[in-house]
């Protein structure tokens, strides 16, 4: 039987950093932690789940909350997630959170997972309150709740979408429209503040009526596109808060028979890989995921390893990336 000393031997380590690996813990160098993960996989060890949870009451399980998995966007922010996990020794539990699938988060809270990973937090959240309940370590990333005292990971989606209304107007799109989900979710509501925000930087508005709010679907973006084309004085240029919702609006586009860029520029917000197909070619804001990852992992196991103090709340830059879906125009 291959024990934790082998693993040691291997690694060239000691057997208490073989087990600081296993736990997750934060306090190894990377270069040793990679070199330990690489001999747990040459020699084929497999830890003792149920002893190592008797022995440290931890389950060495994170459970991550997530919902709308049928925006690409999710499945993106879940590799990266994992990805950190893995190389941390943790495994990972998924819930769903929508609907009666949102209890499984909630019993999830009361032994089987070490701490939550919340990636579409909003206030009310049932899982939510029971993890505030509870005690339970949790930490929340790319979605957040303002006033709640607990760790929190997202994108500066205010400074990004500044980044758009500049683009479109210093680009001569002074008629813009904005095709987003409900009010109440943190991403659209700054996404749609800082691109308000931007247009008034350069000396413009958006009408409220080029506002087009729905869910964060696909076929809201088709719906939207053919509201937003069917105006007097349609926009030139459209700012979707996901790509979801802006590969609808291309394709809203194309069976009206508006051409992009030369009739509509089109950005959307994540850019996720289907962004840069070139079907889609699409100009999106790109978000930091592996860094956001990393440090809500890293904030999680803190606290799971008993660390105290103020919540964290950390905001990584976004960088617009440009394509064809707005001519290629550089930014100024």
């Amino acid at each position: 039987m291959v024990t934790s000393r082998d693993v040691a031997r291997v690694a060239g380590v000691s057997q208490a950093t073989v087990s600081r690996v296993l736990q997750g813990s934060v306090h190894v160098r990377p270069e040793t932690r990679e070199r330990v993960l690489g001999a747990l996989k040459a020699i084929g060890y497999t830890p003792n789940v149920s002893a190592r949870a008797m022995r440290t009451r931890r389950t060495g399980t994170i459970g991550i909350v997530m919902e709308r998995v049928t925006n690409p966007f999710y499945p993106e922010l879940l590799g990266a997630l994992v990805r950190v996990l893995a190389a941390a020794g943790q495994r990972t539990t998924l819930w769903l959170s929508e609907g009666p699938a949102e209890l499984g988060a909630v019993e999830a809270i009361h032994g089987s997972v070490d701490g939550l990973i919340f990636t579409t937090a909003r206030e009310g959240s049932v899982a939510l309150e029971e993890a505030i309940s509870a005690r339970a370590p949790f930490v929340l990333v790319n979605r957040v709740v303002e006033g709640l005292r607990c760790d929190q990971v997202a994108s500066d989606n205010f400074e990004g979408s500044r980044t758009v209304a500049r683009y479109f107007v210093r680009n001569g799109h002074e008629n813009t429209g904005v095709v987003c989900g409900v009010s109440g979710v943190s991403t659209n509501d700054e996404r749609l503040n800082g691109f308000t925000a931007g247009l008034k930087d350069e000396g413009c508005s958006i009408k409220s009526r080029n506002v087009i709010a729905g869910d964060f679907s696909h076929e809201h973006g088709m719906k939207a596109l053919q509201r937003l084309m069917a105006m007097k004085d349609p926009p030139t240029a459209i700012f979707c808060v996901n790509d979801l919702l802006a590969f609808g609006v291309l394709d809203g586009a194309h069976a009206l028979g508006v051409a992009v860029p030369e009739d509509l520029w089109v950005v959307g917000y994540d850019d996720i890989p289907m962004a840069g197909w070139q079907s889609h070619d699409l100009t999106s804001v790109k978000q930091r995921l592996d860094d956001m990852a990393g440090a809500a992992v890293e904030l999680l196991l803190d606290r799971i390893a008993g660390a105290e103090g103020a919540p964290t709340t950390l905001r990584f830059p976004s960088q617009l990336t440009i394509r064809g879906s707005t001519a290629n125009a550089p930014s100024h």
